[in-house]
C-alpha cells in the first residue's frame, strides 16, 4: 500500500476524503491542526474519525494563527449567521483564515516527504466552497508545482507529488451521498464554525447552512 497524508479537520468533507483514499488503497496518515480555531472541539471528532475510518496514524500539529488574526475563526470577530444564499456565494467571507490551506498543505508536504510518500489529500471543493480562494483548482495545481520544486524528493529523487481533491467538483449533496456510500459516520462529523463547547452545531453559520442544504438535496437525514 502506498502512503498518503490526508488533511483531516473532523468535518464532513475531510472525513469523506479519508474514506475515499482508504477505498483507493492508500495507507493513510491523518494530519489535523490545533491552530487557535474557535471550534477546536473538531479535533476530538477528527481523532474519532481517524480511528473509525482506518487511518494508520493521526497526528495533531499546533500552530497559533491567532497571532495574525484576520478571521472570525481565529480572532474576536463574530461568525456571520443566517446569511442568504446569494451572500454566501458572493465574495470571500470573514471566516476565511488567511493562507490556511497553503499552511496546512505545506505541513502535509513536509510530513509526506518524511514518509517517502508523494500523495496528499484535502477536502477542498470548488462548487459549495463559500468563496475561499484556496479551494480553487488553480491553487491546487500551483501547489503541486511548488511541491515538486521545493523538496529534495521532487528536485533530486524524482518524486512527483500529487494533491488529491476527490470532492473538487461535487455539490454538497454529492459529497453527502459519497460519504454515505463510503460508510462515513456522518453524524460524528462537525462542520460548524461556531459550535458549543460540547460540539452542538449552531445551525446558523454558512457551514451549517450549506451542510443542511446538502443533506436535504441528497434526501438523507443528517445524524449530527
Amino acid at each position: 500500500m502506498k502512503n498518503a497524508v490526508v488533511l483531516l479537520s473532523g468535518g464532513l468533507d475531510s472525513a469523506t476524503v479519508l474514506a475515499w483514499m482508504r477505498r483507493e488503497g492508500y495507507a493513510c496518515h491523518a494530519l489535523s491542526f490545533h491552530y487557535g480555531q474557535r471550534h477546536s472541539i473538531e479535533l476530538a471528532r477528527a481523532a474519532e474519525l481517524a480511528q473509525a475510518l482506518g487511518a494508520l496514524e493521526h497526528k495533531v500539529t499546533e500552530i497559533d494563527l491567532r497571532v495574525f488574526g484576520g478571521s472570525a475563526l481565529t480572532a474576536d470577530i463574530d461568525v456571520p449567521k443566517d446569511r442568504a444564499d446569494r451572500d454566501i456565494a458572493h465574495g470571500v467571507p470573514i471566516t476565511y483564515v488567511p493562507a490556511r490551506n497553503t499552511i496546512f498543505l505545506a505541513f502535509a508536504l513536509a510530513y509526506a516527504e518524511t514518509l517517502g510518500a508523494s500523495d496528499i489529500a484535502i477536502g477542498v471543493n470548488a462548487i459549495d466552497y463559500s468563496g475561499y480562494p484556496d479551494c480553487r483548482p488553480e491553487f491546487i495545481s500551483a501547489f503541486e508545482r511548488l511541491a515538486n520544486l521545493a523538496t529534495k524528493a521532487g528536485a533530486q529523487d524524482g518524486a512527483r507529488f500529487r494533491v488529491h481533491t476527490p470532492l473538487q467538483e461535487l455539490s454538497k449533496a454529492g459529497i453527502v451521498r459519497l460519504a454515505v456510500e463510503l460508510g462515513v459516520p456522518v453524524g460524528r462529523t462537525l462542520s460548524c464554525y461556531d459550535p458549543s463547547s460540547e460540539g452542538v452545531p449552531c445551525g446558523h453559520c454558512d457551514s451549517c447552512i450549506l451542510r443542511r442544504r446538502g443533506f436535504a438535496e441528497a434526501g438523507i437525514r443528517d445524524g449530527a
